[in-house]
């Protein structure tokens, strides 16, 4: 129930007044035109005096026996936008009908229009249709981020389908403006256009694959960037290929790596065998083999003295075979906590676990080390002694060995306070 602390109620309440649409709501803000869609159908049956659409000029309902006709809404006068954005929310689908004969030529309004082309009505849903695909192009982007909410909706892929298709077929400056929006969803389809429209160079791609935080823009610009090197070709590499190596995103690093290969320098993601992700080690591997470099024996050499590229034990643990198990183990006791952290990884990914090897570990002074030894302990839970993990959940204990004895007592099945942790 809306009340009138409610954001939407004040901005039905002014419109109510008479109130300018920009003046009653943030009309930039798809959230707005949402809210008010909703609470206008509920405010209609709370408080009917608010909408002249809805009530005689005396306040009263209005009324008629079930056996007539149904009546239609007419005005005696033509609308102003603040009513009429009311009777296109209204919860009588007569009246949104009605409003939407007095909505054409309204661009302020085309927002409700949108809406309206996902009624639950039929005739009301396609006269809001025939009204948007009247819109010129550049008002359909300007509620772009109003469009894609509304696509989500059951009837809602009409008023999303007119926008792409715009999008693919308008001016380039068209899409490109919705490249730096706000709203993740628009961001997304505008970088989707442009990469199929081929509107952004190979640079700009790897520069946005770099610096946006949404994953699927890194994940098209990282592909577009990629895609658009010259195959064995040096051309582009430093504008492109090296601010993606430099990305701190896995999956923008990972698409940097595999573009080594199609630069001819296999040799040079040698240096991403270690890599904190493993995707970017898989990549990095994928591409010394497509290169003649079996990456097994670089693993093995760099695990003879690991401490600056810890990760060489993950990484042989997923490349190597049952026979590396020992030179893998051996780093267990290795001072470095990062050496320990990744032995332990390397162990579970030649599937050669040994319970009394690792268990030693769950009191590791490193939390990093702990997660990975309970990690690989967890299919073996019930060979730890329950009376040692419960002697890990004493107050004094380090809170990282007491989540590790909450999450191996729960692995068999004996609960644990989660305030201990």
């Amino acid at each position: 129930m809306l009340t009138s602390e409610d954001r939407s109620y004040e901005a039905i309440r002014r419109l109510a007044a008479g109130v300018a649409l920009d003046q009653a709501l943030d009309v930039t803000d798809p959230e707005s035109w949402i809210g008010l869609d909703f609470g206008v159908r509920e405010l209609a049956w709370q408080r009917p005096e608010l909408f002249h659409s809805n009530a005689s000029p005396s306040g009263r309902r209005l009324s008629w026996d079930p056996d007539a006709s149904l009546p239609t809404a007419t005005w005696l006068r033509v609308p102003g936008d603040a009513e009429l954005a009311l009777a296109l929310c209204h919860h009588d689908g007569r009246i949104r009908e009605a409003a939407l004969g007095h909505a054409e030529g309204r661009p302020a309004l085309l927002a409700l229009v949108v809406i309206r082309c996902a009624d639950w009505v039929g005739q009301v849903r396609e006269r809001a249709r025939a009204l948007l695909a009247e819109a010129p192009p550049h008002r359909l982007a300007a509620h772009a981020a109003l469009i894609l909410r509304v696509g989500r909706r059951s009837r809602g892929g009409f008023a999303q389908e007119l926008l792409t298709g715009a999008l693919r077929a308008g001016p380039a400056a068209q899409a490109e403006a919705l490249l730096d929006s706000g709203d993740r969803a628009a961001a997304r389809l505008a970088h989707r256009v442009a990469v199929e429209r081929r509107l952004l160079p190979a640079a700009r791609l790897a520069g946005t694959a770099v610096r946006h935080r949404d994953v699927v823009v890194q994940d098209l610009c990282s592909e577009a960037a990629v895609a658009a090197l010259g195959e064995g070709t040096f051309d582009g590499f430093t504008e492109v290929v090296v601010p993606l190596l430099g990305s701190r995103q896995p999956r923008v690093r990972s698409a940097g790596v595999t573009a080594l290969r199609r630069a001819g320098r296999h040799a040079d993601a040698e240096p991403y065998l270690t890599d904190r992700s493993a995707m970017v080690r898989a990549c990095a591997r994928w591409v010394l083999r497509q290169g003649g470099t079996d990456p097994a024996p670089l693993y093995r050499a760099l695990c003879a003295d690991p401490a600056a590229r810890p990760a060489a034990a993950v990484g042989l643990g997923e490349c190597g075979v049952r026979e590396d198990t020992d030179l893998v183990r051996a780093l267990l006791a290795h001072p470095v906590p990062g050496v320990r952290a990744c032995a332990v990884a390397g162990l579970r990914a030649l599937e050669a676990v040994r319970v009394d090897d690792v268990r030693p570990l769950l009191e590791d002074p490193s939390a990093a080390v702990v997660r990975q030894a309970t990690t690989a302990l967890l299919p073996w839970a019930d060979r730890v002694p329950q009376e040692l993990l419960r002697g890990f959940l004493a107050e004094n204990r380090p809170r990282h060995q007491r989540v590790a004895a909450v999450r191996l007592l729960r692995a068999v099945g004996v609960h644990a306070e989660q305030s201990l942790i």
